[in-house]
């Protein structure tokens, strides 16, 4: 494609990060890298703790062991949503329940949760869609009522913030993606930000194969063992070093895509009205991450016909996700499912265009000229 959908942004400086940690000789995980992202995390986010990990996936399935998920527990989640967050507590033996989202936002639909609640209800998951704020404060009204922790799968919304606060910093658990259609990247890895601080000396086990090993290189013990349920979640200082050049970056790349999505969706407006498609709706009391541009089509064949065109002119323009509770593994779990119509209606509707920091004023000025089935520049 002339124009891509997503291209990583990587520069001199993340270069010659990873040039350093190869001349410093620590590859392995928790090195110096590392270690100065969990103190930009945790100090700029004002975390507890926050642990980097080979994925946001690998960061969910830390959760789901941290709440002791397993089988016959359940697990609310929206169902428009990566797979990744339904997997992580069905690896452990949960069954998920599919809650519908919102028409605005796309975010999972607060007023739905209190009737999916049961007392096998282990966890809430919620889902800050293409970075703009579920409303935690009726959400944790309701977790809170039940006592029911909340993991916040916060892939898209790094530095998007509700009612003034950081998104990732209200639930019990919250994820990070740095995957390389992120807006920080290191091409895989993810981090597990904790907020209740009950979960931060075991998750260093679980993070460390089961092992008290971080307390060893700590000098608090003078053996390691093997203590509890766990796996290898520690991502090379490697990827830190390419992912401290991002993070060093992080205020030009959020600035760089706020002006490519303000820019779409000021002259899309018009065409937007006049073809019956709806642009992104982010409340007042949420600032957003700048992580996606999306369309929701008025008819179905809308959506497959604008981004066929789109492809015929050599532009990546994609669907999102497909509903969680049609796969057919879904199906075949005894989960209690009451529907989810805007779900369906939405996923069938879609259009991601293309949104990255590297993308060229020019290459947008073809998006929006073909949108607007004009004679590109």
């Amino acid at each position: 494609m002339k124009i891509a959908f997503n291209r990583p942004s990587i520069t001199d400086r993340e270069r010659a990060y990873l040039d350093d940690a190869l001349s410093g000789g620590h590859y392995s995980g928790d090195g110096p890298y590392t270690r100065r992202c969990h103190t930009f995390f945790e100090s700029t986010l004002g975390v507890p703790k926050a642990l980097l990990t080979t994925s946001c996936t690998h960061a969910l399935e830390m959760c789901a062991i941290l709440l002791d998920i397993g089988p016959g527990d359940e697990v609310i989640l929206p169902s428009f949503t990566f797979v990744s967050t339904a997997n992580a507590f069905v690896l452990r033996g949960a069954t998920p329940v599919f809650c519908d989202i919102r028409e605005d936002t796309l975010n999972i639909d607060e007023a739905l949760l209190p009737a999916l609640i049961s007392p096998k209800t282990k966890a809430i998951v919620v889902v800050h869609y293409a970075g703009v704020g579920c409303e935690m404060d009726a959400i944790l009204d309701v977790a809170q009522a039940h006592d029911i922790p909340v993991v916040e799968d916060n892939a898209h919304g790094l530095f998007g913030k509700y009612k003034g606060r950081w998104l990732g910093t209200f639930g019990a658990l919250a994820t990070q993606s740095f995957h390389e259609t992120k807006n920080l990247t290191c091409g895989e890895g993810g981090a597990l930000l904790i907020n209740d601080t009950k979960y931060i000396d075991r998750a260093e086990i679980i993070r460390e194969k089961g092992t008290n090993r971080s307390r060893f290189f700590r000098g608090q013990i003078d053996k390691y063992s093997w203590v509890d349920l766990g796996s290898s979640y520690l991502p090379s200082d490697l990827l830190a070093a390419i992912l401290w050049g991002q993070i060093e970056r992080w205020s030009s790349i959020q600035n760089r895509r706020r002006e490519i999505w303000t820019r779409y969706d000021t002259e899309l407006t018009e065409w937007a009205d006049q073809n019956g498609a709806r642009r992104p709706i982010v409340p007042d009391h949420c600032e957003q991450a700048w992580h996606m541009y999306a369309l929701i089509m008025r008819e179905p064949e809308d959506q497959q016909q604008l981004i066929a065109r789109l492809k015929s002119h050599q532009v990546m323009a994609v669907f999102h996700y497909l509903p969680l509770h049609h796969a057919p593994i879904a199906q075949q779990m005894a989960t209690r499912q009451p529907g989810c119509p805007v779900t369906e209606r939405i996923s069938e509707r879609l259009v991601r265009l293309p949104f990255y920091y590297a993308l060229k004023d020019e290459d947008q000025d073809r998006i929006i000229h073909l949108l607007l089935d004009r004679a590109a520049t």
